[in-house]
């Protein structure tokens, strides 16, 4: 799947059920540091590819995030292998993947993961009361949340305290 070979992701729409099937994984990361992150990067364009799942590295363990259409994200485990050639639907379109080179990674980079929450938006509307958003990794000292950026990925590090209270709810996953 997205071009790249071995990768299965299952797909999520709903915070509780993304945090209870991936808990007890996200648990025995807790007290470890992020050694590096990873995007996909597009050659011609030099610039990240945001379709592509963001890589979290804590050391033989990498946790692969991603989103698409308007609210769902999968999270899988050490199934994307970098060193493999990634082919973007033979599109033509040069990928590989590049260590940090967003702001946020190199800030979360070196500092111990203490904890991990789904991001929920919450609207008035009664068809979706609740909308999945990111997941949050809280560091020792940053915070690092992986978005759904209308059908692909964003970053950002902007701190928890500056986020607004209203319509944003947290679902504690580790």
């Amino acid at each position: 799947m997205l071009g790249i070979e071995g990768y299965e992701p299952e797909w999520h729409y709903d915070a509780h059920a993304l945090a209870a099937v991936h808990r007890a994984r996200f648990a025995r990361l807790i007290g470890r540091k992020l050694l590096h992150g990873w995007l996909m990067w597009d050659l011609s364009e030099r610039g990240w590819f945001a379709d592509g799942p963001v890589i979290l590295g804590f050391g033989g363990t990498n946790v692969e995030v991603t989103h698409r259409k308007f609210d769902e994200c999968a999270i899988t485990w050490n199934q994307v292998d970098m060193s493999a050639a990634i082919d973007w639907y033979a599109t033509g379109i040069q990928l590989d993947w590049r260590a940090d080179p967003h702001a946020a990674l190199r800030n979360a980079r070196g500092r111990t993961l203490r904890e991990v929450n789904i991001i929920e938006r919450t609207t008035v509307a009664e068809w979706r009361p609740r909308v999945l958003h990111a997941v949050e990794f809280l560091f020792e000292g940053a915070r690092l949340a992986v978005y759904n950026a209308m059908d692909e990925n964003g970053l950002t590090d902007v701190p928890e305290t500056d986020l607004p209270v209203i319509n944003w709810r947290r679902v504690h996953v580790a």
